[in-house]
């Protein structure tokens, strides 16, 4: 079903990102489509909780442990709603002038008509969500300072942006 991976470079400190991406209670602030978030229990590195998904008429609840490993890693998994099973990782890699982040999505909805309705905008969906932490990033996190000139930007062509969907 869809699925998504990518690793770009980002010119912030691996764990400012790290602490954007584990802050998941803030997601409904600048996160496209999700409109409400409940910590269920917060036990050591490991976070339950309840997201709420809207897109116009359609409002989906689905609750999912994600388990910290500060610093380094955030690993997403599913534990019920309308998906079918979801596997979603965030890795933080230190990189000179900031942080090469791997990010990789892959879920398939228990509806069929979701899903169809899925593959249709799931590139879509994607940029944005991409492109919402990548905005978040800019307004809260303070970039690496450059050491003999600025940062490297990654051209389109070295992005190493993969998108594909995966027939099951």
């Amino acid at each position: 079903m869809p699925t998504h991976a990518e690793r770009r470079f980002l010119p912030y400190p691996p764990e400012a990102l790290y602490e954007l991406v584990a802050d998941v209670q803030r997601y409904p602030e600048f996160l496209p489509w999700c409109t409400a978030c409940r910590i269920t229990s917060c036990k050591s590195n490991v976070i339950t909780a309840d997201l709420v998904i809207g897109f116009k008429f359609v409002r989906e609840r689905f609750t999912s442990k994600v388990t910290l490993t500060p610093k380094d890693r955030i690993d997403v998994e599913y534990t019920s709603g309308p998906l079918r099973y979801l596997n979603n990782h965030w890795v933080f890699e230190p990189a000179e002038g900031g942080c090469v982040i791997d990010f990789h999505i892959d879920f398939e909805f228990k509806s069929r008509l979701f899903q169809r309705l899925a593959g249709v905008v799931f590139n879509e969906a994607v940029r944005r969500m991409v492109g919402a932490f990548e905005t978040r990033a800019r307004a809260v996190c303070k970039p690496v300072p450059a050491v003999g000139g600025p940062a490297p930007v990654p051209s389109p062509a070295s992005g190493d942006r993969v998108t594909e969907p995966h027939r099951g």
